[in-house]
């Protein structure tokens, strides 16, 4: 049995043209064999670093303006009833009302 297996190994082997493997084909990318990928390099960082500059400066512009303030609503007697006390007071959990 084993000498059947060798015998058809060189067999394809014979047949496929060769007693060597061929090697793969070398893959090749567009951008590498054109451009210098120096310059690429150098020329997104600079995009990078000129993206961050404008994000910064947008933030600090939009958060060093002054947000509205609004009014209070007016006291609606619907609004906050309150049929037994809170185990923890009078005011709701999160808030401190001056009494």
């Amino acid at each position: 049995m084993a000498m059947a297996s060798v015998r058809s190994g060189l067999l394809r082997t014979a047949l496929r043209g060769g007693s060597r493997p061929s090697a793969a084909p070398k893959r090749g990318f567009a951008s590498s064999s054109h451009h210098d990928d120096a310059y690429e390099t150098a020329k997104w960082e600079k995009i990078t670093y000129l993206g961050i500059a404008t994000c910064t400066v947008l933030a600090i512009y939009n958060l060093s303006k002054g947000h509205p303030h609004h009014e209070e609503p007016p006291p609606y007697p619907y609004l906050h009833i309150r049929n037994k006390e809170f185990p923890w007071g009078p005011d709701g959990l999160f808030e401190k009302k001056h009494h």
